[in-house]
């Protein structure tokens, strides 16, 4: 593979990863005024919620985009543009189907899968799924053309839209600042008097002031499901618009297309099952982590240990809210460039060109690990200030900020696994990813589970078994590569120099965090110094050790920018 297909591959993620960690930031932003108004017990049920209704959208329609951009990838690189075309026609009935049937059962059902408070939240969502399913074949088609920039816009545009109607529903369904839950006015005003204070049993009475709060927490929750469908359905109409204006393109393919035997729909309806499945089984369970591991944790904390669903889940919504949005941030960069992978890949291996294929690996997983690994370590060192910026709330600070640094070697986890499980489904070893999910999934529930019965971690234990479940992936998915296509990562340079120079960067960000804190006692100025000096501090380490070269600084944004100024203060030549 050239070193400007490798480029290219890199800038598509790059494109990708940029959008990803805009939607990540403007997802946690909102989310701090969102939790003002609904408190950790909404925070609670919305998760609750959210985990049941992504479990179900992946049942139906959320591994279109994947499915659909390999699928198609393969017909571009034989030059089949018309049986291209039919792939995508093909996917669009099919996640209507399955997107009516999806929303139908989730609306019907959404007492059975979630506590009775949540349930309201729940079918809330539902309608969303049908909406969600046009836009995933819309972005997979883009995907396997290379043009990642449509699906980097509509993501933007879904998460602005998401935010800004989830905190005006919520708003609005809470009867605004009076409508604050009890959690969330003790978070925002009380010092730290624990997360569930008796000051409002003194005025209403304890029962009266849970039902109150409790009510209002859904109320708001539910306007916050109401913002992620706004968001969906904005983004499916500029897809839409997007595929209209270059229809000409599109349609230009298919007329020069004079030399591929044009397979039946129903043939390719096939394909796309016999695709899809495995694809939607791996990632259904790879996901379905979080949704295990929350009816774990509810089913031992409420029927072995007695505690309420309201308690349950304001504690839960500390961590799923606060500390595993956060962790999510860097993820995205992992995500972006599995998106690229899976066509990238699938494009290789239609030509059986293995070599190529080992190449994309090395500079997808080296690239992602040179973000991953400082990523992992500063919000291990930045903790608690990067909690109290976003969640300022004092009640849970202390709770968030712990569980985080717990979560943040997850992120070097779980962008590696992410990777490899897009590049064992573009070879089309899609049964793999399933069966190693399906393992990682069994022990760290087993492991989980005992956890909670037999100590009293609580929310640490459910830290631990992510911890445990990434691991487990990443060793069992390049155990598989390796037997696929002899492929064994390099250590020195992708893991071992990025770690030193990370592990450097955060001692240095720490102390000048704690010292200019200590001068001006303000946790933003003192925060976005310290973030400064920490990415300078890295690059400069990184580069002085040997573990990124003029060409690796080229693949990242603004790599020109940093290789000039490496250069003037002589740690590049």
């Amino acid at each position: 593979m050239s070193k400007e297909t490798q480029t290219n591959i890199v800038k598509q993620a790059g494109v990708l990863a940029a959008a990803g960690i805009l939607v990540k930031i403007i997802g946690i932003l909102y989310r701090s005024p969102l939790t003002g108004l609904i408190g950790d017990e909404g925070n609670g049920y919305y998760s609750s919620a959210y985990n049941i209704y992504i479990i179900i959208l992946m049942l139906s329609s959320y591994n279109i985009p994947a499915a659909v951009s390999k699928l198609i990838a393969e017909k571009l690189a034989l030059k089949e543009y018309r049986n291209a075309h039919r792939v995508f026609l093909v996917s669009l009935v099919y996640v209507m189907v399955m997107g009516v049937i999806a929303a139908f059962v989730l609306y019907m059902g959404a007492e059975l899968f979630v506590g009775h408070n949540a349930a309201s939240v729940l079918r809330v969502f539902a309608p969303t799924i049908i909406i969600f399913g046009p836009l995933g074949a819309l972005r997979g088609y883009f995907q396997a053309h290379h043009t990642m920039t449509p699906t980097s816009i509509s993501q933007i545009f879904e998460q602005v839209f998401n935010a800004g109607i989830s905190i005006l529903a919520a708003f609005i369904f809470t009867g605004a600042v009076g409508g604050m839950t009890k959690a969330a006015r003790e978070s925002t005003f009380a010092g730290d008097a624990g997360l569930l204070s008796t000051a409002s049993a003194f005025v209403l009475g304890e029962s009266a002031a849970r039902t109150t709060d409790t009510q209002r927490a859904v109320s708001g929750a539910a306007g916050s499901a109401l913002g992620t469908g706004a968001g969906v359905l904005v983004a499916a109409i500029f897809m839409g618009y997007m595929y209209y204006r270059r229809r000409k393109q599109f349609r230009t393919e298919i007329a020069l297309d004079k030399q591929s035997v044009v397979l039946p729909y129903k043939a390719i309806l096939k394909q796309m099952i016999l695709m899809v499945t495995p694809i939607l089984l791996s990632n259904f369970i790879y996901n379905f982590c979080n949704t295990l591991n929350q009816s774990i944790y509810f089913g031992i904390l409420r029927g072995v240990k007695g505690i309420s669903e309201a308690e349950a889940s304001t504690m839960f919504g500390i961590y799923a809210g606060k500390a595993s949005i956060i962790v999510n941030v860097p993820i995205a960069i992992a995500a972006a460039m599995s998106s690229v992978m899976i066509p990238a890949v699938s494009a290789a291996y239609a030509h059986k060109n293995m070599e190529e294929i080992k190449e994309k690996i090395s500079t997808a997983i080296r690239v992602t690990m040179l973000v991953a690994i400082p990523s992992a370590v500063g919000l291990f060192a930045l903790a608690k200030p990067v909690t109290q910026l976003l969640f300022p709330q004092k009640v849970s600070l202390d709770a968030a900020s712990s569980l985080l640094m717990g979560l943040a070697i997850t992120v070097v986890f779980f962008s590696i696994s992410t990777i490899t499980n897009a590049v064992l489904q573009g070879m089309g070893k899609v049964n793999k990813p399933v069966v190693n999910s399906a393992i990682s999934l069994v022990i760290q529930a087993v492991v989980l589970t005992l956890l909670l019965l037999l100590t009293n971690f609580n929310l640490y234990a459910l830290v631990i078994a992510s911890i445990l479940y990434s691991a487990l992936m990443v060793y069992l998915n390049s155990k598989a590569i390796y037997k696929e296509t002899g492929y064994k990562q390099e250590i020195r340079k992708t893991f071992v120099l990025p770690f030193v120079a990370a592990a450097i960067m955060g001692v240095v960000a720490f102390f000048v965090y704690f010292l200019v804190n200590l001068l001006v006692r303000t946790n933003v100025i003192a925060f976005i110094l310290a973030v400064g000096v920490a990415v300078m501090v890295y690059f400069a380490v990184l580069i002085m050790i040997g573990g990124a070269t003029e060409a690796d600084l080229k693949r990242f944004p603004k790599g020109a920018l940093i290789i000039k100024l490496a250069k003037k203060v002589k740690i590049l030549k």
